[in-house]
């Protein structure tokens, strides 16, 4: 089965744990105000690729993925190719290849049968989801992405149900996901997902305004000044405080 790929990284060090072979596919429905890859947003384009030209394209560099590193498929958004994926995934662990699914998840939707159907085969051949919840807040999650986040939290949920390993990654922006009630609300929601290995908070950066001017599209957060490294290290502190707090409730 082919996918549509935007590109590849042969040595990807922060999509996962260790050195890591990193698949970007193509098409995305969210536009987060600070996405910097909105070369990947439109769908079915990009290069079509068999899992076996990732798998041989992986292979090539394998020595240095086998110290705790593997593949990871991210976008765009991995789940609007969800059987493609799967495929790639499959074909992955049958070569005993550590596999990570970076996703936003807003293509879950419990009352899809035929596609909870689908994602429960990926699951069975999914290592680590690394999910990146944009704003705990809808309103908020929907002024900064155009999509609700309803379906991605409950996605969250899914993922515990299901027990694979899943890593939070939220990125601070300035006046917009930086509140200390949010934070902290954020916290006590994950709190409670029995499955929770980590948490990554990632300082806002202003490396995509480029992409933008290169595509002839403005750069929706010009203003908003890049967020240091320190700020994002002490406001981390107040979803781990929310996730204190859930914990010692359960």
């Amino acid at each position: 089965m082919k996918g549509y790929i935007h590109s590849t990284e042969s040595f990807g060090t922060v999509d996962g744990p260790g050195v890591r072979f990193v698949v970007f596919v193509q098409g995305c429905p969210m536009r987060c105000l600070y996405c910097h890859n909105p070369d990947t947003w439109e769908m079915h384009t990009g290069t079509p690729m068999e899992p076996e030209e990732i798998l041989d394209a992986y292979k090539r560099n394998e020595m240095f993925y086998t110290n705790g590193g593997g593949l990871t498929v991210t976008g765009g958004e991995p789940l609007m190719q969800v059987e493609f994926v799967t495929d790639l995934f499959t074909k992955a662990k049958a070569k005993n290849i550590h596999t990570c699914l970076d996703t936003s998840g807003i293509a879950y939707n419990e009352n899809n049968t035929e596609f909870v159907q689908k994602l429960d085969k990926l699951m069975e051949v999914t290592d680590l989801i690394m999910l990146d919840i944009k704003h705990i807040e809808p309103e908020k999650h929907q002024k900064l992405t155009s999509q609700p986040n309803e379906q991605i939290l409950k996605f969250a949920e899914y993922t515990a149900a299901k027990g694979v390993d899943l890593w939070i990654r939220h990125v601070v922006v300035p006046g917009i996901t930086d509140q200390e009630e949010d934070l902290f609300k954020l916290g006590y929601f994950i709190g409670g997902l029995s499955n929770l290995k980590a948490l990554d908070v990632l300082p806002y950066h202003t490396m995509g305004k480029p992409k933008y001017e290169k595509l002839g599209k403005e750069y929706p957060l010009k203003d908003t000044p890049a967020m240091s490294k320190d700020t994002a290290k002490e406001l981390k502190k107040h979803i781990l405080a929310g996730i204190k707090k859930k914990r010692a409730e359960l």
